[in-house]
């Protein structure tokens, strides 16, 4: 069981969250290019230095949200349970997942989680840096397979297509809902979609594609 936190870092954690909370305010508001960092430390009501000591560029104030996802795929591979593979563990995960509406699938008619991958897919500084999360994605993956037995190459690629997949479902379902369907309209789509990219993964491509 984890020792609870001391009063010193509950404090940063706080700080912490009302910068990132306000920044994402105001990039929301406004746009991410339009607002300087000297506006959210002082909306934060911080200094900027203490802003840089959390969040040392202006991108890491909106993709921070992404960091507990960051080696996700790879904590589902570890914490699989016996006798379960890989993929199945991940495909029952991403389908839990789909039916909680969880925003890093895409499905989400959450207006703020919507505003938010609005944000993401506009920004071309943001979309520059969630290809290096995605990057690390794949590497802390492909670890995880390697440890549960995969050859360093099987791992590797496998991982580039695991975390290509995900993204893509969730930038499928993301798109449908920024074009103003309900996710519970697009639910049943993103299911199947699902269904059969795990397929195309467990099986490969050769049969799918035309000769």
């Amino acid at each position: 069981m984890a020792e609870p936190l001391g009063l010193r870092e509950r404090k940063k954690q706080r700080t912490r969250q009302v910068i990132s909370d306000t920044a994402l305010r105001l990039f929301l508001s406004r746009s991410f290019d339009d607002v300087s960092i000297v506006e959210i430390a002082e909306a934060a009501e911080v200094s900027k230095r203490t802003l840089f000591a959390y969040f040392p560029t202006k991108e890491d104030l909106v993709l921070d949200r992404f960091a507990d996802h960051e080696d996700e795929a790879a904590r589902v591979v570890r914490a699989r349970p016996a006798g379960t593979g890989p993929l199945t563990a991940l495909h029952a995960h991403e389908l839990d997942a789909l039916s909680r509406r969880d925003p890093v699938t895409g499905l989400t008619s959450d207006p703020e989680a919507v505003d938010f991958a609005r944000l993401l897919s506009s920004t071309p500084s943001l979309a520059e840096r969630l290809m290096r999360y995605e990057g690390r994605g794949i590497a802390a993956l492909a670890e995880a397979l390697e440890e549960a037995g995969a050859d360093e190459l099987t791992a590797r690629i496998a991982a580039v297509q695991i975390v290509s997949v995900l993204r893509t479902l969730a930038r499928r379902n993301s798109a449908q809902v920024q074009n103003g369907r309900p996710a519970d309209e697009v639910y049943p789509e993103a299911v199947a979609a699902t269904d059969r990219a795990f397929l195309l993964l467990g099986t490969g491509l050769a049969g799918a594609l035309p000769s």
